[in-house]
């Protein structure tokens, strides 16, 4: 019998895997686990965390943290069908900021802080090249 084995890396599976390692790094810090998380590897890959809480100012409406790999991590709330969600404000700065600065934005977003990231959406790389990305996740460095 003989194997055939492939050593190189396959590129989209190693970025799915750390980006939902990544992704759930960030559910565990602001306090809910990966049933809570979706994730798109597609282009641009994005994923999406539901939060257990309601801003005052808006209070039929679930709050929400999105994620995608140009903008980087959003606040957001959900429509009233749930099918859209309304970015509040943009974290920026990184496409992978610890995830204690996600804790610390998503803190000032509930405390009603108006210096709570940027309403202008930061173009932080360009959509694509997932092997780049994934160099970025390894290193833990934007």
């Amino acid at each position: 019998m003989s194997i055939l084995i492939d050593f190189e890396r396959d590129t989209e599976f190693s970025f799915e895997r750390r980006l939902r390692g990544y992704v759930g790094a960030v559910a565990r810090a602001v306090g809910v686990g990966l049933e809570s998380c979706t994730l798109d590897e597609g282009t641009p890959a994005a994923a999406y965390i539901a939060l257990d809480w309601r801003l005052a100012r808006f209070p039929g409406h679930d709050l929400a943290l999105v994620w995608d790999e140009v903008h980087g991590w959003a606040a957001a709330i959900e429509d009233a069908t749930g099918e859209a969600a309304t970015v509040l404000a943009y974290l920026g700065g990184e496409v992978f900021p610890d995830p204690r600065a996600v804790v610390r934005f998503l803190a000032a977003i509930r405390a009603g802080d108006p210096d709570a990231g940027t309403l202008d959406a930061p173009v932080l790389r360009e959509a694509g090249d997932h092997e780049r990305l994934l160099a970025v996740l390894a290193t833990g460095r934007s």
